[in-house]
């Protein structure tokens, strides 16, 4: 399962060191508590809008950016899961399965 949360908190966290900021820089800019931005990060607590905005706007960069990072990181996700489902059979010159796995 493809978790929207992890994923942007992965995006936000490579924003922030990007830009080589810290924790503590960024919640001051944003506002924001130190601790709930690095629960934001890991991907344990969901974002509100504003608060994504605010963080946004303290990483200088736009919302746009962020959700299309993120949007390509599903697509990904669910490519990968798509292909860990798709069956694989082997067979032999002759015909016979040698190997199957799903």
């Amino acid at each position: 399962m493809v978790l929207f949360r992890r994923l942007l908190g992965e995006v936000l966290r490579t924003q922030r060191m990007h830009r080589g900021l810290t924790l503590r820089e960024v919640s001051a800019d944003a506002r924001v508590s130190l601790g709930y931005i690095s629960e934001i990060e890991r991907g344990q607590k969901e974002a509100s809008s504003e608060l994504l905005a605010s963080l946004c706007s303290a990483l200088d960069v736009s919302l746009a950016d962020v959700l299309r990072d993120v949007s390509d990181a599903i697509a990904v996700e669910e490519q990968a899961l798509e292909l860990a489902a798709t069956p694989i059979t082997v067979r032999s010159r002759s015909g016979d399965v040698v190997a199957s796995a799903a």
